[in-house]
């Protein structure tokens, strides 16, 4: 296996794409599809465009749909929920699609749909992402961060490091031997620095001030805990993500 790291989409190869691709958005896209897979909902379809969530999901009784839409961190308005994972809930998940558009991830996911394998992944699903690499030894990996509108994210690269410097650990393998470019070897270090203070790294993270404004405080919390959930989020066909069984 070879592992790449790219910290935004505009960052990876325009003319290719890997065996598995691992999109993250620790804050807070990934974490709310996971987490909304978790509770019960039939599938979460993602959307770079928010006329065309509306257009799809319309097509969907109302009883078996919902419509979440974030911007700037904030809910999007005609949508039944913004971003956050806490309002992903058993009693309004259960059965129903989760039509969902974002700053960041949707954007992620969407660059990457082509690939054989496209899974979702954020500090509280990380162990399942590692067992899923494991079990099936992709040869090419890239773990692609949404970042903030084109830039690097401090909370997307600690999930890559965190994801990686598992694989380095129960692969038994050295690091020169699985990294495909330096971006391996510095989320590495940036994860064994905050490892045991995830929860500390989000809050000086500029998204992470940016939801504290928002009132955000629970959500970075529940985003900070590692490896909470035992669930996959994995693409069944272009745009839509599944439970892995």
């Amino acid at each position: 296996m070879k592992l790449f790291v790219y910290h935004t989409p505009e960052l990876t190869p325009a003319d290719s794409v890997p065996d598995c691709a691992i999109a993250v958005d620790v804050l807070r896209a990934t974490t709310t599809i996971a987490t909304a897979l978790h509770a019960g909902a039939e599938a979460v379809q993602v959307f770079s465009d928010l006329d065309k969530l509306v257009k799809i999901s319309a097509e969907w009784p109302t009883s078996k749909r919902l419509r979440a839409g974030e911007r700037g961190g904030a809910k999007v308005e005609g949508c039944d929920l913004g971003n956050s994972p806490l309002d992903c809930t058993p009693e309004l998940m259960n059965g129903k699609r989760l039509f969902i558009s974002t700053t960041n991830g949707t954007r992620a996911l969407q660059r990457v749909e082509t690939a054989s394998t496209v899974l979702a992944a954020a500090i509280i699903n990380r162990a399942a992402v590692v067992e899923h690499l494991l079990a099936h030894k992709p040869a090419t990996i890239w773990i692609l961060g949404s970042g903030w509108e084109g830039s690097f994210s401090l909370e997307d690269t600690v999930c890559a490091g965190a994801i990686a410097s598992s694989l380095v650990d129960r692969l038994g393998v050295s690091l020169g031997d699985l990294a495909g470019n330096d971006e391996v070897a510095s989320v590495i270090a940036l994860y064994l620095q905050w490892q045991d203070n995830l929860l500390g790294l989000f809050h000086l993270a500029s998204h992470g001030q940016r939801l504290l404004r928002l009132n955000c405080q629970e959500d970075l919390k529940y985003c900070s805990q590692l490896d909470l959930l035992n669930v996959l989020p994995i693409q069944r066909e272009p745009g839509v993500l599944v439970k892995n069984p």
